[in-house]
């Protein structure tokens, strides 16, 4: 039978509670928890009740990374997810996780998706590029639509780019060629570059 040995909160994480058990081992859960398995300082502890109190322990830390993690930078449920697996925890608790936190709004796709496309667009870069972005990043495919109505008409940002480019010299077909390269490896389509190009005057062949 394990032995609860003192209780005490944490000194360096807020909402914490410290559970001290006989044979040095520690349990780290959140107030409710203590509340809800009504431990006190001195209680013996069930094998079925010191396993459901780790399990809680372990999602209690689960959440507490998953928490620091969003709170750092901008993540995707899915990014979210995968960075909880990579340190260990069940692929399904970690997905539970991810939820938990978007239904708390700390984690947010449709958001963090519009904010890949206005990076991305502020950077010059096309519609192809960003949807690239949008997939590494875990975003859902439902969410794309909206974010990407964001963009900035091609036509502005291929002609921004061609003209920071030339810089006021006229290109040669050879220039135009690996400017052609250039803005389709951006993500712009050949439909958007096409007009651009003849608004130069010359054009690459096909």
């Amino acid at each position: 039978m394990t032995r609860i040995e003192r209780i005490q909160p944490s000194l360096h994480k807020k909402d914490r509670v410290l559970v001290y058990l006989t044979g040095g081992d520690l349990l780290r859960i959140t107030p409710e928890e203590l509340l809800r398995f009504d431990l006190r300082p001195g209680m013996d502890l069930a094998e079925d009740v010191l396993e459901e109190l780790n399990r809680a322990a372990a999602r209690s830390l689960t959440r507490q990374q998953a928490a620091e993690m969003a709170g750092r930078r901008m993540l995707s449920q899915k990014e979210l997810s995968d960075r909880l697996v990579k340190k260990g925890t069940d692929p399904q608790e970690a997905q539970e996780t991810a939820q938990w936190l978007a239904d708390l709004g700390a984690v947010d796709d449709a958001a963090y998706a519009g904010v890949i496309v206005r990076h991305y667009a502020a950077m010059g870069y096309g519609p192809g590029r960003v949807r690239q972005e949008l997939q590494r990043r875990g975003v859902p495919r439902d969410l794309w639509e909206d974010a990407l109505a964001q963009l900035p008409d091609p036509e502005e940002a291929i002609d921004k780019f061609l003209a920071a480019k030339l810089r006021g010299k006229t290109p040669d077909r050879a220039t135009l060629q690996r400017l052609s390269a250039a803005l389709q490896r951006r993500g712009f389509s050949w439909q958007d570059i096409r007009p651009a190009l003849a608004r130069l005057d010359r054009e690459p062949e096909d």
